[in-house]
């Protein structure tokens, strides 16, 4: 029974021209520029030709382990580690982990081949996405922050759902800032900024979405200035607010979103981290790690950020500032509580005056006249009209006030003389 060669196309060109070669009908030179080699090697490629015929010039590696292969032992461990550890990893990070806690450094290719070939990763189905004009980065670090709110299940089951709020600086891609608190409201991101304005300076401008926080959505406000609260503390420390018109414009924001869902949510994982208390702690040292991994140079070194000025008061800006107009006995209302101005002097010049109520995290009420702290008391309060909330918050108050009915739910005990009588299930007939 005759023998079966299987070659490849490359090793069937090698034995047209060899076998010219072997009949004198073609130099070793001319047959080394067709197969680009050296004549040196054509003449071992004719030798091994003469002596095993066609076999002779199939490759010996065919059917032979490479020589960067991953050992079966090694490869065993890896899939064990994988499927016990680290089965909703994705392969970057997957080898990260492999090669900081347990000293394995393989390539990132293989360990997508691994966890391919084992069930535990399949490649996304590509989409078709409709096409945005690219921006680029500013040059500069602190030209341009953007800020966002990511709410997400970042403790799994084993803490409360909660909102991760931190700024981007769009030149370098580093994390500013950052914070996990229960939803994304005005006092959550001014407290943010000021951690940011603390530890790194003031940026020329911030990019957001449109979020109640940020602007007045409501076009036809007959009340008010026409600016949020975060923004008129923008204002006065001169920090420029751009609106992005779609999820696209801050597509950076929305992108590391994205990561932080995938690998922030595993590095709590693996810190047994499950409060958002714990987590903030462990905030600073994810970031300086993610920022030293993924951060790119600027364009140009300089860093924009500027420092405070000396009128900037971070503890008297980031508060709560509305306007109020004194009646003729100094009273002012504020959040249906009233409050009256005391005062030793005729309280004739106050009269009618506006002045201006600052509130603070914790709720403490001041009044000014004209950048003069006014002296006030708490009068009386009235009932009043219900405070609008904004959709980001409705699912955190939602959860609160379920709590609450939870506890007040009033449950009769067993000695209760409601449950003393037997219930009547018989049927009842009235007479016709």
């Amino acid at each position: 029974m005759e023998e079966v060669i299987s070659m490849t196309q490359k090793e069937l060109d090698r034995l047209s021209v060899v076998a010219k070669v072997g009949e004198k009908r073609l130099s070793q030179e001319a047959a080394g520029a067709l197969l680009g080699l050296s004549t040196r090697q054509v003449r071992r490629l004719l030798k091994r030709y003469k002596q095993d015929g066609a076999k002779g010039l199939i490759s010996k590696k065919r059917g032979r382990p490479g020589n960067h292969a991953i050992p079966h032992a090694l490869k065993e461990a890896i899939i064990e580690l994988l499927k016990s550890s680290y089965s909703d990893f994705g392969p970057l990070l997957a080898t990260e982990k492999l090669e900081e806690l347990h000293q394995i450094k393989v390539s990132i290719s293989s360990v997508r081949n691994i966890m391919v070939r084992s069930g535990l990763w399949s490649a996304k189905a590509k989409k078709k996405r409709r096409l945005f004009q690219l921006r680029e980065r500013r040059s500069r670090e602190g030209e341009l922050q953007q800020i966002d709110g990511s709410p997400h299940p970042w403790f799994e089951e084993r803490g409360p759902s909660c909102s991760l709020i931190y700024t981007l600086d769009d030149a370098t891609g580093k994390i500013g800032s950052a914070s996990f608190c229960g939803s994304e409201t005005t006092w959550n991101y001014m407290s943010l900024l000021k951690n940011h304005i603390e530890k790194h300076g003031r940026p020329l401008a911030l990019y957001s979405d449109k979020h109640g926080v940020f602007r007045v959505n409501h076009r036809e406000a007959l009340t008010g200035s026409g600016i949020t609260q975060f923004g008129r503390a923008m204002k006065e420390l001169g920090i420029e607010l751009i609106f992005a018109n779609t999820p696209q414009a801050k597509g950076r924001i929305e992108r590391m979103n994205q990561t932080l869902q995938d690998r922030l949510v595993k590095e709590l994982r693996l810190q047994k981290i499950s409060t958002p208390e714990e987590a903030n702690a462990f905030l600073p040292t994810f970031i300086d790690s993610f920022n030293k991994r993924f951060a790119v140079a600027p364009k140009n070194p300089d860093n924009a950020h500027r420092e405070l000025l000396s009128e900037h008061n971070l503890e008297a800006i980031f508060t709560i500032k509305e306007e109020r107009r004194l009646s003729k006995s100094l009273e002012f209302q504020y959040k249906s509580i009233i409050y009256q101005v005391v005062t030793e002097r005729e309280g004739y010049a106050l009269s009618k005056a506006r002045i201006e109520i600052s509130e603070d995290e914790k709720g403490a009420i001041k009044a000014y006249y004209k950048g003069k702290r006014l002296h006030i008391r708490r009068y009386g309060s009235q009932e009043g009209q219900r405070e609008e909330v904004n959709a980001k918050e409705l699912n955190a108050l939602l959860d609160n006030l379920a709590k609450q009915e939870v506890k007040s739910k009033y449950r009769p005990s067993r000695r209760h003389p409601w449950k003393r009588y037997p219930r009547n299930t018989s049927p009842v007939y009235v007479a016709a």
